[in-house]
């Protein structure tokens, strides 16, 4: 019945997907030891995604997990709030919980996508949708998501706003171990806004 679900997904695909599930993993939380190692054994090229990648490994070859949670606290947590928000309701409306979030929870039921019992945050987080997105390239719950499917749920949810976030995160005034993460995701959907862009709707 799901025969779409045993079949190898291209390499180009997988690439994709687990670059997305990283980038939902590293925004998600402050990094440990072992995803700080992880990191430090990356490797870029001349493009601006590649640098984002050799900027990283450098960094965090050189950051202490206490060092990237404070950064962590003080870019997404802070008092009262962090330097940036990042939800796709703040960026689109300048509020939280609004009319984005409510439209993307219509489209994760639609999809079988739901929030884990153990988040406690908005489904419109970035770190969220990264993983969304991962997990449709991949079939991680169903078969995996026609390309269709994936350019209509990122061009809804996140291409309206994530690489303005990306960018915010790149400059903040309190981005070091970051900024690359944001170099990394500014390139990334400018790169998935093209492919998409060129696609044909098949």
């Amino acid at each position: 019945m799901n025969q779409l679900a045993a079949t190898p997904l291209p390499e180009e695909d997988r690439m994709r997907a687990d670059l997305y599930n990283f980038m939902g993993l590293i925004l998600s939380g402050p990094p440990d030891q072992m995803l700080l190692d992880q990191c430090a054994a990356l490797s870029g090229d001349e493009s601006d995604l590649g640098q984002g990648f050799a900027t990283l490994s450098k960094l965090a070859s050189k950051t202490r997990p206490s060092g990237a949670e404070s950064e962590f606290n003080r870019l997404f947590i802070g008092l009262g709030r962090g330097e940036l928000l990042p939800y796709a309701s703040f960026y689109l409306t300048g509020f939280l919980n609004e009319k984005p979030l409510a439209a993307l929870r219509q489209d994760m039921v639609a999809r079988g996508l739901e929030r884990a019992p153990n988040v406690f945050e908005p489904e419109d987080n970035i770190a969220s949708l990264m993983e969304m997105m991962g997990a449709m390239i991949a079939g991680r719950f169903s078969a995996p998501a026609m390309l269709t499917q994936q350019k209509t749920f990122f061009n809804r949810h996140v291409a309206p706003w994530a690489g303005h976030f990306f960018a915010d995160l790149e400059g903040a005034k309190n981005s070091v171990f970051y900024a690359p993460v944001g170099k990394i995701g500014r390139a990334f959907m400018q790169i998935e806004a093209e492919a998409f862009r060129l696609s044909k709707d098949n």
